[in-house]
């Protein structure tokens, strides 16, 4: 197993903080996605050693771990309790001694060949052991009009297609887990599993908070003072919406059920709707006179 250095491949330093190491991962992440960089076999490469990468390196535990042990940080566990049992055993019980020196990574990786399958006699004895493949993590770039219905999506990770179902209403930094998708087992364990974060764009003209929505719109000077019917554009549709005598700047309307889809669940959340009333440019003569004989009658 060649030893992948994870700091170098997210381009950091071992004293990179966790902020640094997750923007380190959002900018190569989006570099090097398959979805961008079609039929490319490096950048396909590339953007599996950057999920591992960050895998590894945003788990603290996991991460202390691969400081301590490299490559062999996944069974760092197995390490040290057979450490430990060597260490209070007498020699001349059938096992060969091993020698450890901490923080010297060819002594970690003299014992775990001997001890997964490498010839020495404690790993014949012991056996194999089967342990559980990395998960991994991927990040999928949507738009917020695409996830106003449910949809079904043909993603590749790591060389395989993945057809998901999108459920509608998902928020930005949502994570779902697909079973059995992450790197393989060792040993023949089991597969890791492959989590997927969502990053939704906002393509739209609404504010979206949860289920809700928010929009601010402009309506004639005239609409605001004497009132109407205006027609107001939502995801999905017109609709005719009625604007009361004397609307002042920042009045709100809600209209119920016309917000975002509720995630894996039925119906939607509202869309809340603030009045700007536009302040008119440019007036002729007369509509200045009609404004200041209105001012004269004491119009506040």
């Amino acid at each position: 197993m060649n030893f992948i250095d994870y700091y170098e491949v997210l381009g950091l330093d071992k004293s990179a903080t966790e902020k640094e190491i997750k923007s380190a991962y959002r900018k190569l992440a989006r570099k090097h996605h398959p979805d961008l960089n079609p039929n490319n076999t490096e950048a396909e490469e590339k953007f599996k050693k950057i999920n591992e990468a960050h895998e590894v390196l945003s788990d603290p535990e996991k991460r202390k771990k691969y400081d301590q042990y490299g490559k062999d940080w996944q069974h760092a566990e197995e390490f040290e309790k057979a450490k430990s049992q060597r260490q209070g055993r007498p020699s001349g019980g059938g096992y060969n001694e091993y020698t450890y020196t901490s923080g010297q990574d060819s002594d970690f990786s003299d014992f775990f060949e001997s001890m997964f399958g490498g010839g020495g006699g404690f790993g014949r004895q012991q056996g194999r052991a089967k342990y559980r493949g990395q998960d991994y993590n991927a990040e999928l770039r949507l738009n917020l009009s695409e996830v106003i219905e449910t949809h079904k999506r043909t993603l590749t990770v790591n060389g395989r297609n993945i057809r998901i179902t999108i459920p509608a209403g998902i928020e930005d930094g949502q994570t779902i887990k697909i079973k059995g998708y992450g790197g393989d087992g060792i040993s023949g364990g089991p597969k890791g599993d492959l989590y997927i974060t969502f990053a939704i764009l906002n393509d739209t003209s609404f504010k979206r908070e949860g289920d809700n929505l928010y929009k601010t719109i402009e309506i004639p000077l005239s609409k605001a003072v004497l009132g109407g019917e205006i027609v107001v554009e939502t995801l999905t549709g017109k609709v005719k919406l009625n604007v009361k005598r004397g609307t002042q700047n920042g009045a709100t309307v809600k209209l119920k059920g016309k917000g975002f889809p509720k995630y894996k669940k039925d119906g939607f959340g509202d869309l809340f709707i603030s009045f700007s009333p536009k302040i008119p440019e440019n007036l002729t003569t007369e509509q200045e006179n009609l404004f200041r004989e209105l001012e004269k009658s004491g119009l506040k």
